[in-house]
């Protein structure tokens, strides 16, 4: 029960609106010092009050309580702005009745307004005072002369003698006091907000410089960063359009340790491939002096834990590693005595690790987890080129290949065609054309065949022109002047050239023609020979017959000889 009460009576406070919470406070204080002040004076008023004012007191006082018992209740329900203006409104109309038909010597009449305006400078703003006192001044000008003129009556008379009269005053100066009490305790609350918010405002200024400070250190380091990664990756940029145009292996190499260790600045970098066996992690390529050293004695390490190169082919994942704790292990090495971090990225193409590449720096804690991502890049684009140079190698060593069997095809082909040929060469001497003489300038002819060049002066008295075909000398086209020495033109020379050219095309269809109609004729005369072979079904008459056919198309003076078995079942043909 008496923590319902309390429950009652406390003070609302409203978490949105600090003003309100305020207000309803003073509110609360004011309503419940009033509702019990006023009860417990009022009997003693009646008492103590002359016969005459008994009836104007109850008539004032009364509704006086239940109105501000009715303003309690509305401020308990959160109205507190509308219970403001009541209980000024009520307090208004009792202090502003009892001034005018009190006694115009009675000063706790006039005091009474003084209530008014403190109470109405606690609960509203000072706009709500302005107003009250202009009204004030209106109201004691009106009472003034309507009680000068007789025209407002009396109904309080005043007995500057009378305990009530004292009484009244009393309960004047008492709300008075807690008028002047609450707006000192308001102001004093109001201070300390103000000096709570001024010491919470400069302890947050002084948060949010330290939280500027480090937010532009973090900026600065940040920027920093990025620079240094845009750099990296313009670095990377450079090294992969340097090494792009290169495509000896052996050259690449060694071009992409040089420039990442000068783009970088590192102290050694290096390229391991992976043995054919899956064993081994071959330095290929270094750019220090200990680096070379390593490459003079064939260094190689296996693929395990044991090293960092071998636990990144192995687990084909990137790693970083200092010359401190457990990784202090991998840095006693003679030959790269200056190491003080190192992180090797693996070369990966098509999925499968074909290599590492490995780079070292002098500085401590060089390399950090974003420095992989950027030269995870570098390794891609390094692993890429990789792979063109060996592609290209292998494409030109299968070219190479591929042409010396061509020439020999060509070679052979047209020698086969040379030697079947029933002439190989004409002369024009101006009046008809006969046939070349086989003895006819043979050694000019040898020479100019086997170095495949163009023999001629610009004065002389012959030209000779090979005539080529895919790089292999195939002819020759001679010419003499019969009129001796003479200088030969340009347009003749290219005229020459083009109808060697052209000769050279037009012969090599003409054999491929011709091989053609062998090839042909071969296919047509087996298919005869197995189309009359295929009609017998006895071996006597087959062997026979295969051997007839063979005897007929193969022609001239030639023995065939088919047989099965012994010799008694040979069979011929002259």
């Amino acid at each position: 029960m008496l923590n319902t009460l309390r429950k009652f009576l406390a003070p609302l406070v409203f978490e949105e609106d600090e003003e309100k919470t305020r207000v309803a406070g003073l509110l609360n204080v004011i309503l419940l010092t009033l509702i019990s002040l006023t009860s417990v004076v009022l009997p003693i008023m009646v008492l103590t009050t002359e016969t005459a004012n008994i009836l104007p007191l109850f008539i004032l006082v009364i509704p006086f309580i239940v109105f501000n018992i009715v303003a309690f209740m509305i401020m308990r329900r959160g109205g507190v702005r509308l219970a403001s203006y009541l209980f000024l409104f009520i307090i208004g109309v009792g202090i502003f009745g009892s001034y005018a038909v009190s006694d115009p010597r009675s000063i706790g009449a006039t005091l009474s307004i003084t209530i008014l305006i403190a109470f109405t400078a606690l609960l509203l703003d000072s706009r709500a005072v302005i107003y009250l006192l202009i009204t004030t001044l209106l109201v004691t000008y009106l009472v003034g002369t309507g009680q000068s003129r007789g025209l407002i009556p009396t109904l309080f008379v005043t007995d500057e003698n009378s305990f009530s009269n004292w009484l009244t005053i009393s309960f004047i100066f008492l709300l008075t006091s807690l008028g002047v009490a609450l707006s000192s305790i308001s102001l004093r609350r109001a201070l300390d907000n103000s000096r709570a918010s001024r010491n919470g405002l400069e302890t947050s200024n002084r948060e949010l410089e330290h939280l500027r400070k480090e937010l532009e250190q973090r900026v600065m380091e940040r920027t920093a960063a990025l620079e240094k990664r845009a750099s990296q990756l313009q670095t990377v940029s450079n090294v992969a359009r340097s090494i792009a145009s290169v495509q000896d292996i052996n050259l690449l190499l060694s071009d992409i340790t040089r420039l990442i260790s000068d783009q970088f600045g590192f102290y050694h970098a290096g390229i391991f491939l992976v043995s054919e066996n899956k064993e081994y992690a071959v330095l290929r390529a270094a750019n220090s002096e200990g680096g070379q050293t390593m490459l003079n004695r064939q260094h190689k390490l296996k693929l395990d834990s044991n090293s960092i190169v071998g636990y990144v082919t192995s687990r084909e994942e990137p790693r970083i590693a200092l010359d401190v704790g457990a990784d202090a292990v991998f840095f006693n090495n003679p030959d790269l005595p200056d190491t003080r971090s190192e992180m090797a990225l693996p070369l990966r193409v098509a999925g499968k690790v074909i290599g590492a590449l490995d780079v070292q720096s002098t500085q401590p804690k060089a390399f950090t987890e974003e420095d992989i991502a950027t030269l995870s890049t570098l390794a891609d684009q390094v692993s890429i080129a990789i792979e063109n140079a060996r592609l290209f190698s292998e494409s030109r060593t299968a070219l190479i290949e591929s042409q010396g069997t061509f020439d020999k095809y060509i070679r052979q082909e047209w020698g086969s065609f040379a030697k079947q040929a029933r002439q190989t060469g004409f002369i024009y001497d101006g009046k008809r054309v006969i046939a070349m003489d086989g003895n006819w300038q043979r050694e000019q002819k040898r020479n100019i065949v086997q170095t495949g060049r163009l023999s001629l002066e610009k004065i002389s008295s012959t030209i000779a022109v090979p005539i080529k075909l895919r790089g292999q000398t195939i002819g020759m086209l001679d010419i003499r002047s019969k009129s001796g020495q003479r200088e030969w033109t340009q347009d003749e020379i290219t005229l020459l050239e083009a109808a060697a050219e052209r000769a050279a095309l037009a012969l090599e269809n003409a054999r491929l023609v011709e091989g053609a109609q062998r090839r042909a004729a071969r296919e047509r005369a087996i298919g005869e020979i197995s189309t009359k072979i295929g009609t017998f079904s006895d071996t006597s008459a087959i062997l026979q017959t295969a051997v007839e056919e063979l005897g007929r198309r193969i022609g001239g003076a030639t023995e065939v000889t088919i047989e099965l078995g012994e010799e008694n079942n040979k069979q011929d043909v002259s």
